[in-house]
């Protein structure tokens, strides 16, 4: 999944690049499996901006991916690769053996043809999913359950994958692609192989207008701002913020710890933070 770049006919052209897409085998999305989107624009339900800098951006329907690999035993035959608006990853169609389609998550290295399984029996060959208990140690995962039955949570972005390093008793130890060490159940799903389109991190947006079509509206510094408009606005000319870096909220904005989630950090081993 190789990037290419374009002749400099246009300064937003000089450093464009993106994927070549000659993995894509067809353009057009199995339609049982599609669904409209609202969208909020970063708005919640009283109508307040919640996220700043969303909106506008191209139309798009969201395409029902099974995270879940529930499915048992049953094969299906991996029958097209598509491009998918909602995420970084790559999506497949599979038809499974009782007549049934569904997209799943694209592991990298999965051709059109090729066979995938989920359940405790299927081996551990890329593409197929079963629980922790059953994927020997070392092997590279994704799309990893946080509670049995639930559906993959974790490592479903282009290119990542963790790595299964132990297991003890009802619990395992896997590292993430941050580097923190977490403790899941072995009773939890996972896709053995890494997730598609490793060459996402690599692109270069090249001009405003493509980040405007992906939904990105523009950021504007605190610096340029009014006092009352955000903590480091205000001065005559160019100005120093003259504090450490806030948010517009006045909270800290760099190495601020945000993580409310205090019941699962005693399943965390080892910190992404920790040097």
């Amino acid at each position: 999944m190789p990037l290419r770049d374009y002749k400099a006919t246009s300064p937003g052209r000089r450093a464009m690049t993106r994927p070549t897409f000659e993995e894509i085998t067809t353009d057009q999305p199995y339609k049982p499996l599609l669904e409209s989107q609202t969208r909020g624009s970063g708005r919640n339900n009283a109508g307040r901006i919640a996220v700043r800098h969303r909106g506008g951006g191209e139309k798009q329907h969201y395409r029902r991916i099974d995270f879940k690999r529930d499915k048992v035993g049953i094969p299906a035959r991996l029958a097209t690769i598509e491009y998918d608006p909602n995420r970084s990853a790559r999506i497949g169609l599979l038809n499974y053996r009782d007549g049934e389609k569904r997209y799943m998550l694209l592991p990298h290295g999965l051709k059109v043809g090729d066979v995938v399984v989920a359940g405790p029996g299927a081996d551990a060959r890329v593409g197929n999913a079963l629980p922790i208990a059953n994927i020997p140690l070392g092997t590279t995962i994704h799309n990893i359950e946080l509670v049995p039955g639930k559906g993959g949570q974790i490592v479903r972005s282009a290119g990542a994958s963790a790595q299964l390093l132990a297991k003890e008793g009802d619990q395992a130890q896997v590292r993430l692609p941050s580097g923190e060490v977490r403790r899941v159940s072995i009773k939890c799903m996972a896709t053995v192989g890494q997730v598609s389109n490793l060459d996402h991190e690599n692109q270069n947006l090249g001009k405003a207008g493509r980040a405007r079509h992906m939904g990105q509206r523009p950021e504007v510094r605190g610096v340029v701002m009014n006092p009352r408009d955000h903590p480091h606005g205000g001065g005559e000319g160019k100005s120093p913020t003259g504090m450490p870096p806030k948010t517009p909220w006045g909270k800290p904005a760099m190495g601020y710890r945000t993580r409310r989630a205090k019941t699962t950090g005693r399943l965390i081993v080892r910190s992404r933070h920790r040097k």
